[in-house]
């Protein structure tokens, strides 16, 4: 695959100060000037002020300049104007708004982390000493930026902006709502939702295991009870491991683990799902604020007006 990850987004807050405090809490590393870093793939998030929540920017790293050309072709094929670097190229998504930019970028080369010791029935994996994740100390720290959730009011145009587009390939879909795309070999980079006003529903982050999942949500909850939204679960489709947390402009952020990874595209077969398999395999059940954020009558108000 010439796409082979996330490079970095940019997202949009009326209190630019109020969100970092709480990023930076949530384990991203500040740089300066509202920018952070994961532990692994370096800059990948950037605050900007804006009148109302939204995605800003998403990048999207290639392996080569070759890479490039093909995607220029593609976005012309679809009437999307490009503009043309030696080594990006920038486009605009045409129903939400967002830049798009793909870059020649390296690869994350990610350490092996050897797996977490469980015991279980017939298996002793950790004898005479305590579980490592009861023992951790220290803040949890995201290791890369996993995938971004965006709502659309036309998800099959956005879909198409990235599949015809870009060049992501679906993994998996929810008829007539959404669709979980990837441009690395995890199971999804970008989800594209349908929904009544474009915004930006979710960022997520990888940790560890489901240790760092609890470890990093009950630090943030025991701060504010209040960003807690929904976890700790499991989803069906990535099969990830999740806890939901609120930022102060109302954007969601992940933590999760063990997603399911494509590395042989003939070897996945997309499937298709519906109820509850379409959000989660267990765990308790989304909250209503999940499905339906509490700000997005008051964004679509504002859409209205500002049309």
């Amino acid at each position: 695959m010439a796409l082979h990850r996330l490079t970095s987004i940019t997202v949009g807050v009326p209190d630019v100060d109020a969100t970092a405090a709480y990023y930076t809490d949530f384990g991203l590393t500040p740089l300066g000037g509202n920018a952070f870093a994961t532990a692994d793939g370096g800059e990948q998030f950037k605050l900007a002020h804006a009148p109302r929540r939204r995605l800003v920017e998403i990048g999207i790293g290639a392996d080569d300049p070759d890479d490039l050309d093909r995607i220029e072709r593609q976005l012309g094929a679809l009437d999307l104007p490009v503009e043309r670097s030696a080594d990006s190229l920038t486009t605009e998504e045409p129903i939400a708004g967002f830049r798009a930019v793909v870059s020649v970028a390296s690869r994350i080369e990610q350490q092996r982390v050897d797996p977490t010791p469980y015991n279980g029935p017939g298996r002793v994996d950790r004898a005479d000493v305590r579980a490592p994740g009861v023992l951790r100390e220290g803040r949890v720290a995201p290791r890369k930026l996993g995938h971004v959730v965006i709502g659309s009011t036309d998800q099959a145009a956005t879909q198409r902006f990235f599949t015809d587009g870009i060049g992501f390939k679906v993994s998996d879909v929810v008829p007539s709502l959404a669709a979980f795309m990837r441009c690395s070999t995890d199971h999804h980079n970008v989800l594209v939702q349908q929904a009544p006003v474009n915004f930006l529903h979710h960022t997520s982050w990888q940790v560890e295991d489901i240790d760092e999942i609890g470890r990093g949500a009950m630090a943030m909850l025991e701060k504010d009870p209040e960003r807690h939204v929904w976890g700790l679960g499991r989803h069906h489709i990535g099969s990830n491991f999740f806890w939901y947390l609120k930022d102060p402009a109302g954007n969601f952020s992940e933590y999760y683990s063990d997603i399911d990874c494509i590395v042989d595209d003939a070897l996945w077969k997309p499937g298709v799902w519906e109820g509850a398999r379409s959000l989660f395999n267990w765990g308790p059940p989304p909250p209503p604020s999940f499905l339906m954020p509490e700000d997005l009558a008051a964004m679509m108000t504002g859409a209205h007006s500002a049309g």
